[in-house]
């Protein structure tokens, strides 16, 4: 089924607002999560199973990473001889404005991939703010509407500085947004969807303004353009941080939260890679954990979340953690609270504890995986 109503567009150049030895050699996009996937992952699979074959990329400076995971979009139905990915340059405006993540200056950079659109609308998309979604209710509510933009917005369950919420009024129109929210405030997902033509005559007009962002540039023109809104009622999880990283991770060791993730009907894809199942040894202890392919359990893991290619040696104990990629957690060492990233090795008989309230975090290891 291909869409003949929607092109996408995902951003994926921009920062964390804080430091983390974690995005030193990776864009926050293509951070690692849940064991087999990255974030860049849900923002893709929610238009590859709303039929959308036509994605534009805004890639990041330090794109490797990207470029190593998504290859010609295969694994997400885009590598098209017409429509499929296009990997886009962005500009790097990094961490200067919080919650800017459709900096206008890409949206008329690329402009040319709006101009030579046939569909009518566009998906616009940011990636470390990650759902499931049926995108193809929402365009057709958007179509319903008659909105220029569709703003999508989940109401929040905690307190968040790095977000925007929404103010909405009467018939859903949103009036204003502002930064941050509250425990209850209407949570902006970063996802909206766009008139073509709409976001067509905002590059015209707000030119000059290329160093905002775009609903900073637009804010005096809501009601002109009619900014709707639709309300996302299932799970979202936003990662701004080392610590919402660790936190939300831990928080889909709960099957119950995990199903509000990852469905059957609209699968969660990601790159294919030829691993073995998990092996568990005689003697080995695992619970609460989600272990990926190709792992090799001769210790005992709890609560944990371990990436492919992981081996906890026998007499190893891993505990509230994760352990990314290719890691070895030799013989007697004990991991507790602690993000240890890819290909490190923990020595015989070492101890890497972190606390619940400040978690230790080990950068990565060179070596091919990115």
């Amino acid at each position: 089924m291909i869409n003949q109503k929607a092109i996408g567009y995902i951003t994926a150049n921009y920062a964390s607002r804080a430091s983390s030895t974690l995005l030193k050699s990776r864009p926050l996009a293509s951070l690692p999560i849940i064991g087999r996937y990255r974030l860049i992952d849900f923002p893709l699979s929610n238009m590859c199973n709303a039929g959308i074959r036509t994605v534009g990329l805004v890639m990041p400076g330090n794109f490797r990473s990207i470029i190593d995971h998504i290859g010609s979009g295969r694994d997400w139905m885009l590598d098209r001889k017409k429509g499929g990915m296009f990997l886009l340059p962005g500009n790097a405006y990094g961490t200067s404005k919080r919650g800017m993540r459709f900096l206008l200056r890409d949206i008329i950079s690329n402009r040319m991939l709006f101009l030579r659109s046939e569909q009518p609308h566009v998906v616009m998309c940011a990636s470390n703010i990650i759902f499931n979604l049926d995108l193809d209710a929402i365009i057709d509510a958007h179509e319903t509407s008659g909105a220029g933009i569709t703003m999508i917005y989940h109401c929040a369950e905690r307190p968040q500085h790095d977000v925007s919420s929404l103010e909405i009024g009467e018939g859903g129109r949103v009036t204003a947004i502002k930064t941050g929210c509250d425990f209850g405030d209407n949570k902006f997902l970063d996802c909206f969807i766009i008139e073509r033509n709409v976001l067509i005559d905002i590059i015209d007009h707000y030119a000059s303004a290329d160093y905002l962002d775009l609903f900073e540039a637009i804010a005096g023109d809501f009601a002109r353009i009619d900014v709707c809104s639709y309300e996302f009622k299932g799970l979202s999880i936003g990662v701004f941080d080392e610590n919402t990283y660790y936190q939300r991770s831990m928080e889909l060791l709960d099957p119950d939260r995990a199903d509000q993730l990852f469905m059957a009907e609209r699968p969660i894809r990601t790159k294919a890679h030829d691993y073995p199942p998990a092996k568990y040894v005689a003697g080995s202890y695992a619970c609460n954990s989600l272990i990926s392919a190709g792992c090799m359990i001769r210790g005992t893991v709890r609560s944990s979340i371990l990436s492919r290619g992981v081996v906890v040696e026998s007499g190893a104990s891993v505990a509230n953690s994760i352990i990314m990629q290719s890691c070895v957690i030799k013989s007697g060492a004990r991991v507790e609270h602690a993000i240890i990233d890819k290909n490190n090795v923990v020595a015989q008989n070492t101890e890497l504890r972190g606390t619940p309230e400040s978690i230790l975090v080990i950068g990565k290891v060179a070596g091919e995986a990115q």
